[in-house]
């Protein structure tokens, strides 16, 4: 029976040594409810957003306080056309409902973006793969694992 993203995710952080925790909770569906939840900043959440930029599908990471920006996603990304995936597409792509999705579109097959705002901040939250289950680690660390590009997206 193939692991969780939840599961890939424990496995991913422990085979890179970061330290971690989870946090079980009400399912949240919203960056306002998981902040509220877990009782840390909204700025600390880290929203991954599955987009297709041009004609392919990538993650954005930002801050969950931050609005994407579509001019300034286009020109970091180079292409004319950005658009949010649809469910669907979402589920096709993750296996995930949207709002479940973690910040590593490494998991997934899909280029990884994070605005640089995200490292103003110590510590990073985010769904791991279900609603009612949250990671907090070091922001550095996150980096660290994932390798995202670093740009401009908000």
């Amino acid at each position: 029976m193939p692991a969780t993203v939840f599961e890939r995710i424990e496995e991913m952080l422990r085979k890179a040594g970061v330290p971690f925790s989870v946090q079980r909770h009400a399912p949240v569906f919203t960056s306002q409810e998981a902040s509220a939840v877990r009782g840390t900043s909204l700025a600390s959440g880290a929203k991954a957003l599955v987009v297709k930029a041009g004609e392919a599908f990538v993650l954005l990471v930002m801050p969950a306080d931050r609005k994407l920006d579509s001019r300034k996603a286009r020109t970091a990304l180079g292409v004319k056309a950005i658009r949010f995936a649809a469910p669907e597409e979402v589920d096709r792509l993750t296996g995930l409902k949207p709002g479940s999705i973690p910040p590593f579109g490494s998991l997934f097959g899909l280029p990884t973006y994070c605005d640089p705002a995200l490292s103003e901040n110590p510590a990073v939250n985010f769904n791991a793969g279900d609603h009612a289950i949250s990671i907090e680690m070091t922001c550095s660390d996150y980096l660290a694992v994932e390798k995202p590009a670093m740009c401009s997206l908000t």
